[in-house]
């Protein structure tokens, strides 16, 4: 009996001891914090979208549409990592933009970054109604222009003073218009609910929320690049270009279909753009004056016309936006090449080939340009060609001419009166 009384004592003596540990690892805080982390919905996470390039309808579509569609059960936050330079839609859309962002249903926030990026523009003012802006080294905020919600950002544009000019990481976290974030980690980290883990002995920092990455859809993206002015202007000329090559040639071929498909593209670039109708006029007049000398292979009158007319439209084209010098040369000097040298030989060597059939313009009728001695340009049936003359006497310019060959890419020539008689006529009167 006595035993068992013992036994029992020490029994409820090993249950009151496990009972207290337990009851002091419930209570300790390391314990609390693993109540608390599990407590929460692990579902929870931060979503991410890059906009980046101009303000244009599809963009805007695709940050309304984010905003509409994020679930505030799974959503810490919506996080727009931006890099605009500009915008090209109307106020209104921007103002309904800058309603769907106060009206939120998760705390939106706007990340100027990586290093190098800018923010200009309408996008400062809806970064402003977000309430939380990050910089990242090397970027740059500001250049808002002319204020789209004045009721609410005209004081602030004043005392900031960026409306007319940009401010650099140091300038923009001094005047507390955002927080510096050199990384997006950092910036996701001033995020409320946004849980971290430091590890002690690397001192790396290391995220326990989730962060998920939205981006366009390939067709949205694509038609958001062929948007952008350099994409525009250089497809527009492409397309140009490759509709008079095709003009110049027998058939309706690759070049045809795909200079029709550049040019719409371009047109469509340009009706989303700030177009200058002026500019587009001079290019499409620049490419009317090089189609005249296409043929020749020497630069002439017409294809100083069409460079000036060129460089001028390309400088015309857009309102409010400027193409870079790399963009422009680029384009100035392939179209001038391109259009006064590669092209002829092209459509030369097209029209040389047996398919074609060359022979009807053996005994043709044309007039020299040019005085031929030996070489010059001719031409017959209203096309230009170079020429030789196979006779010693010098052909003078205005003066008629019969092709009597066809030698490689050039015509060879004889004036009509005052040429010796070709072997192959003499032959063929004996005969």
């Amino acid at each position: 009996m006595t035993n068992i009384k013992a036994s029992k004592r020490l029994f409820l003596s090993a249950l009151f001891l496990i009972s207290s540990v337990s009851a002091l690892n419930f209570f300790s805080p390391v314990a609390l914090a693993q109540s608390t982390a599990n407590s929460k919905d692990p579902g929870r996470d931060v979503v991410v979208v890059e906009a980046s390039g101009l303000m244009d309808p599809v963009l805007v579509r695709m940050m309304e549409e984010t905003l509409m569609e994020v679930d505030p059960a799974k959503t810490i936050a919506l996080v727009f990592q931006i890099n605009i330079t500009g915008s090209v839609i109307e106020d209104s859309s921007v103002v309904a933009l800058g309603n769907a962002i106060s009206s939120s249903r998760v705390p939106v926030s706007f990340w100027v970054g990586p290093s190098g990026a800018r923010a200009k523009g309408p996008i400062v003012e809806l970064a402003f109604i977000s309430g939380d802006i990050g910089i990242s080294p090397g970027s740059k905020i500001g250049k808002i222009g002319k204020s789209i919600f004045p009721s609410t950002n005209s004081e602030l544009h004043k005392k900031l003073q960026i409306d007319e000019k940009t401010l650099n990481y140091e300038e923009a976290i001094e005047k507390g218009i955002a927080r510096s974030s050199p990384v997006l980690l950092e910036h996701l980290v001033g995020l409320e609910g946004f849980e971290v883990i430091s590890d002690v002995e690397s001192g790396e920092i290391k995220p326990l929320t989730q962060t998920r990455f939205e981006e366009m859809n390939p067709p949205d993206q694509f038609f958001h690049s062929v948007g952008s002015p350099a994409i525009s202007y250089l497809l527009f000329l492409a397309g140009m270009g490759l509709l008079v090559f095709e003009l110049y040639t027998a058939g309706v071929g690759i070049a045809g279909v795909l200079g029709s498909l550049c040019l719409l593209l371009g047109f469509y670039g340009l009706a989303v753009l700030p177009s200058n109708p002026w500019g587009i006029a001079l290019l499409i007049f620049s490419m009317l004056s090089f189609a005249v000398d296409v043929q020749t292979g020497v630069p002439r009158f017409w294809s100083a016309v069409a460079t000036i007319s060129l460089i001028v439209g390309s400088f015309l084209l857009f309102d409010g936006l400027s193409l870079s010098w790399l963009t422009l040369l680029f384009g100035i000097l392939l179209t001038v090449i391109c259009m006064s040298a590669g092209m002829p030989a092209m459509i030369r060597t097209r029209f040389a080939t047996p398919t074609i059939g060359r022979e009807w313009i053996i005994g043709e009728l044309g007039m020299a340009l040019e005085e031929i001695n030996p070489n010059g340009t001719v031409e017959v049936k209203g096309a230009i060609w170079k020429a030789q003359t196979n006779r010693a006497t010098p052909i003078k310019a205005n003066e008629e001419i019969r092709v009597a060959a066809v030698e490689g890419f050039q015509l060879d020539v004889e004036p009509l009166e005052g040429a010796a008689r070709d072997y192959r006529e003499r032959k063929g009167s004996k005969g």
